[in-house]
């Protein structure tokens, strides 16, 4: 596996808001936020959505005369939080409470920034309370006769047929983010462990994760027959083309997905998150413990009381291939008790804070899916 740069841009916006030619003024004191964390090595994504909500509340600000930094109280906070509750959408739905959340927590970070470079006497977003998240199930996870309908959908006589069945087998197997399958390159397959090396995920961290036995053969079959035959630039080490041989984009790709969940008619929707959540879910039902599924999806931390040292991927191979119902060609008939069980009361905290940061990534994505060019909310 040789090391690699991405090289993904963020998305550039068209038209600046506010007035871009007063140098004190709310635009021009978030370039220099963005640049500053630029600086500091956030992710292109990262840097997009901050500048995306942020300009959201230029926009609006700008309507009610707010033109600076100085002219942002608490109340101009508070006053723009309840217009968010109250804001409906062209169906007339509300926004989510994660989705109010996504658009106040960049401005939390902005106006300390401000603060702390002395723009700003005092943070007026230091006591912005914001909305309470809601403890929930996930409300989409597939069983598993569920995914293999799903997986099924996919006509493997055909060149995309088989490359979609091996992307899905890929997603379910090993729960990665959208992004990350995008971004997998050929090199990044170990098909002597079964192991795949997701570089640059999400914080820009690496790991290394099992891809199990059946998608090992999905992804070879991939390889011999279909890529082959979408690959124009061969120096191109993208794994999953498109029709045109080029990289899928992260959107494409979660509409391929979400047309295949449609099709086998489980009642259910989404798209690679769908997997994402399945998978964590299926091996927690499996015996795996926390710290495994924590590791598999690549979660920096699941709770303040639970940090766990770095997982061997030895260990990961074992754990997944007895809890993942997927992980092997053919199907286990019980799932095997974990050797090292969590205790029951860290567990259950463990599991919660694990179903609430998955819920806030479908919600991150579920934003970035809408309308990636609109400027309001």
């Amino acid at each position: 596996m040789q090391p690699r740069v991405v090289t993904t841009r963020r998305p550039r916006f068209l038209k600046p808001v506010g007035d871009p030619r007063d140098a004190r003024g709310l635009y021009a004191a978030m370039r220099r936020f963005i640049e500053h964390r630029g600086m500091l090595g956030a992710t292109d994504s990262s840097l997009y959505a901050l500048e995306r909500y942020i300009r959201d509340f230029i926009v609006w600000a700008e309507e009610r005369a707010v033109t600076h930094p100085q002219h942002v109280s608490q109340a101009v906070l508070e006053r723009y939080q309840r217009w968010l509750y109250h804001y409906r959408k062209a169906n007339g739905a509300p926004l989510s409470i994660a989705s109010q959340r996504g658009k106040l927590v960049p401005l939390r970070v902005f106006f300390k920034w401000l603060t702390k470079t002395g723009e700003l006497p005092a943070n007026p977003a230091s006591e912005l309370e914001l909305p309470r998240q809601i403890k929930r199930l996930p409300r989409h996870v597939l069983t598993i006769d569920e995914v293999e309908r799903v997986l099924a959908g996919a006509d493997v006589g055909t060149t995309i047929g088989l490359r979609d069945r091996a992307m899905m087998e890929v997603l379910y197997a090993t729960g990665m983010r959208r992004m990350e399958i995008a971004q997998l390159e050929i090199g990044d397959i170990d098909g002597e462990r079964a192991v795949v090396l997701i570089r640059q995920g999400k914080g820009r961290k690496d790991r290394l994760i099992p891809l199990g036995e059946r998608a090992m053969h999905w992804v070879l079959r991939y390889l011999d027959i279909s890529r082959s035959q979408l690959v124009w630039n061969h120096a191109d080490p993208t794994l999953f083309l498109g029709a045109e041989g080029k990289a899928l984009s992260p959107l494409w790709l979660s509409s391929i997905i979400a047309r295949y969940v449609d099709k086998a008619q489980v009642g259910k929707h989404g798209g690679c998150h769908l997997f994402r959540h399945t998978m964590a879910t299926l091996m927690l039902e499996g015996g795996a413990d926390i710290r495994f599924i924590q590791a598999m999806l690549g979660h920096a931390e699941l709770s303040t009381t639970q940090i766990y040292a770095q997982v061997a991927i030895r260990q990961l191979q074992l754990v997944h291939a007895t809890s993942h119902p997927g992980a092997q060609r053919r199907r286990r008939s019980t799932p095997a008790a974990p050797d090292d069980p969590t205790p029951q009361t860290a567990a259950g905290d463990a599991t919660d804070a694990l179903w609430a940061a998955l819920d806030a990534e479908a919600s991150e994505e579920a934003l970035r899916s809408n309308d990636t060019t609109r400027t309001r909310p």
